[in-house]
This record gives C-alpha cells, sequence and structure tokens, in this order.
C-alpha cells in the first residue's frame, strides 16, 4: 500500500505543478526594464516641448483617486491627486496577468488577488512581492500620452 500512496501523492503533485505553470511565470515584458522614474506632470509647464507618443486618454478622462487600465498598451494611468497623474505597468508583477480595475486607490489584479497602490505601485496586499514598475507619460495640454 506504500507504492500505491506514493503513485498517488507523486501524480497529485505533478498535477499541481501543471496548474501553477498554466498561471504563467513573472518576466519582463519587452519594456525598457529599467526605469524606476515616471513623470508626475502638474497641469502646468507641461507639453511645450518636442512631440509626445500615443495619446492614452485625455486628462480629465482619468478620475481623480482612481485610474484607467490601457489594455492594449499594457499601462495604468492613476491620478492620486487632482492634476498628478502616474503611470505604471498593468503587468501584475506576482504571475504576469494583467490587471483588472482601479477601486478604492488600490490597482488590483484579479488572478490572485495582488493590490497596488495608486500613488506609487507599492504593493497594498499580496500575494505579489515586488511593486509595479513605473512607465513614462507625458501630460501635454488635456492630453495623456505615453512617452
Amino acid at each position: 500500500m506504500d507504492a500505491t500512496r506514493r503513485t498517488v501523492l507523486a501524480a497529485g503533485a505533478a498535477g499541481a505543478a501543471a496548474l501553477l505553470a498554466g498561471c504563467g511565470e513573472y518576466g519582463d515584458d519587452g519594456g525598457d526594464g529599467g526605469s524606476d522614474e515616471q513623470s508626475s506632470p502638474k497641469a502646468s509647464g507641461t507639453g511645450d516641448s518636442g512631440a509626445g507618443g500615443e495619446e492614452l486618454a485625455k486628462a480629465d478622462e482619468i478620475p481623480v483617486g482612481g485610474g484607467t487600465i490601457f489594455k492594449d498598451q499594457k499601462v495604468v494611468v492613476t491620478q492620486p491627486e487632482k492634476g498628478d497623474f502616474k503611470a505604471f505597468s498593468a503587468i501584475c508583477t506576482h504571475r504576469a496577468c494583467t490587471v483588472g480595475s482601479v477601486e478604492d486607490g488600490t490597482i488590483n489584479c484579479p488572478c490572485h488577488g495582488s493590490k497596488f497602490k495608486i500613488a506609487d505601485g507599492a504593493v497594498a496586499h499580496g500575494p505579489a512581492t515586488e511593486p509595479l514598475p513605473a512607465e513614462q507619460i507625458k501630460v501635454s495640454g488635456n492630453s495623456i500620452l505615453l512617452a
């Protein structure tokens, strides 16, 4: 009977490993990987120099105390305080799922329940242990541009 018990336990462990592998692994999703800087523009003094990147949204479309997820660009833009915009990767640092909502001051991952603070991307609730990486944005007039 010990051999049967070991066989069942080994099969169960192999099945669990296969399920976990299906969740994916954390990895750099092709970004620059090293930048911790982020643009936190106020409404004044931005947008006067150079051409920006792709327009993500109008500034007045990002709720104060909340944010918006741009799944195609894999970016989430938040506005912790009026006129202060932040941007982070929309890829959860736990298992590389795309975050699903921004509510009650956190960016929320639907896969395993991780939550990140809208002000700095820091982990507010695990299982993630690493913050969301910052992304570069620029405010030009009323437009928020991916830098």
